[in-house]
């Protein structure tokens, strides 16, 4: 081509021998070779003897090069035409040739003209071994990103898993910031004293009690979670401090989650403890009480094969009975922030008489949920548990004295027994409602709104 002039009057010589010029570059580097007229009419073709291209192309001759090529195609070969007739040279473009059993053959073409007045000579690539490596490319990508959010959700539900059991919780007072109740957990700060009565910020460093006061009082006047890191008292190393806001009636309450940040993977006898269903067994409800995630020792304590089975299922098909049942101590959970029963039925297992449940209030983010830890046992290893329970919060409502008014305190105590005498009338009567409610002299709708926190309306 004459670079400056821009025309191929130069390779007009050579238009003589275009069928062996299409026939050399099959043979040194193409694939296929087209020769046409200047309106795209196709007068010969060239391929590999061999293994060519495309078999049904000899038949292509005198058809118009765009009637070879997919719809969604055409164009492209209009276009290298017209680049042709412009400038006697076109750009590379990409075309399908429809191909046997249903698929295309794509196919790299580039094309020039020989002479102003001579035929075109259009050379193409096959790209189907290209396009299978991309393929095989987008597929082990899409694998490796599939497998990467995989063990990202076992991640997250694993970790969710062990912080229902490891993370300390503590209920507050909104107002006081005194705790009022705590998990199993919260006892084991690693301080003397017992966390309970106690202003919460007291838990802390000395340098941390401002920032964690300032949460308390963020998450109380804004109604939302929030979340920092501060440093025990008496420890190094700081843990994650998250306030939720929730209301109890008219009173407003706190539940402060202490989770250590940089607890890691379980190690080998961890799992083997998740797994033995004669240990603690861990389930994550919605808050309606469905089944999001749980341990192998809670599927094998009800006789399932394994977390499959029970996702999105009502945990109450293996928890809970008429005589105890599981929507109560959900709603006492999402009233309260933890909530703790004894006896409750488990059905599919052949071993446990009944288990004692401990649950809180989870919120990850924009979900909400209830943690439970399940344990399996008799009725003679669960006898003292309403007792303990009772003991812990009467401790509570003792360390409340300077900071609640003896109006309020009386108010809350005469809460707490009727709590603790209806949850030990029902432990003596086996669970039986009718019975527990002739042992308090109530009727058993009046027993039934007791333990749903709602006290009868007095008469006027």
């Amino acid at each position: 081509m004459n670079q400056r002039s821009g025309t191929t009057s130069d390779l007009e010589a050579l238009s003589p021998w275009v069928n062996e010029l299409a026939q050399t570059f099959v043979s040194l580097s193409s694939d296929i070779a087209l020769v046409m007229d200047a309106s795209g009419v196709i007068t010969g073709v060239a391929q590999s003897v061999g293994t060519p291209m495309a078999p049904e192309a000899a038949q292509w001759v005198g058809r118009s090069w765009a009637d070879t090529v997919t719809a969604e195609t055409r164009r492209k070969i209009e276009l290298l035409l017209g680049d042709v007739a412009s400038t006697g040279l076109a750009r590379r473009r990409e075309v399908s040739h429809p191909g046997g059993a249903g698929s295309d053959i794509p196919v790299a073409y580039t094309a020039i003209r020989l002479g102003t007045r001579g035929p075109v000579l259009a050379v193409g690539r096959d790209l189907r071994a290209i396009a299978a490596i991309q393929q095989q490319f987008l597929d082990a990508q899409q694998e490796l990103e599939r497998g990467y959010w995989r063990a990202r959700r076992a991640e997250t539900r694993d970790r969710a898993l062990r912080q229902v059991v490891t993370d300390a919780l503590l209920v507050l007072d909104a107002e006081s910031g005194i705790v009022r109740s705590t998990n199993a957990a919260a006892q084991r700060l690693g301080t003397d004293e017992s966390p309970l009565g106690r202003p919460a910020v007291q838990l802390f460093d000395a340098h941390s009690r401002a920032a964690v006061d300032e949460l308390l009082v963020t998450a109380r006047s804004g109604g939302r979670p929030v979340e920092l890191r501060a440093r025990l008292a008496g420890a190094h190393a700081y843990v994650s401090v998250a306030a939720t806001p929730f209301r109890v009636g008219a009173s407003q309450r706190l539940l402060l989650r202490l989770r250590d940040p940089t607890e890691g993977e379980p190690s080998a006898a961890e799992r083997r403890r998740q797994a033995d269903p004669g240990d603690a067994a861990v389930v994550i409800t919605d808050a309606a009480g469905h089944v999001r995630a749980c341990d192998e020792s809670f599927a094998a304590l009800i006789g399932q094969p394994g977390e499959a089975a029970l996702v999105g299922r009502p945990l109450s098909d293996w928890l809970g009975d008429d005589r105890q049942p599981l929507d109560v101590l959900l709603a006492d959970t999402r009233r309260e922030g933890l909530a703790e029963r004894d006896g409750f039925a488990l059905r599919g297992s052949a071993t446990a008489h009944g288990a004692h449940v401990s649950a809180s209030w989870l919120t990850e983010g924009d979900q909400e949920g209830i943690g439970l830890v399940v344990r399996p046992g008799d009725a003679n290893g669960l006898a003292a548990a309403p007792q303990r329970a009772f003991l812990q919060a009467w401790e509570a409502l003792d360390g409340q004295l300077g900071h609640t008014s003896l109006t309020q305190m009386l108010r809350e105590a005469a809460v707490l027994a009727e709590r603790h005498f209806i949850q030990a009338a029902l432990q003596r009567c086996g669970g039986d409602a009718a019975a527990a409610a002739e042992l308090l002299g109530v009727s058993r709708d009046n027993l039934a709104r007791r333990r749903r926190g709602r006290r009868t309306p007095r008469k006027s």
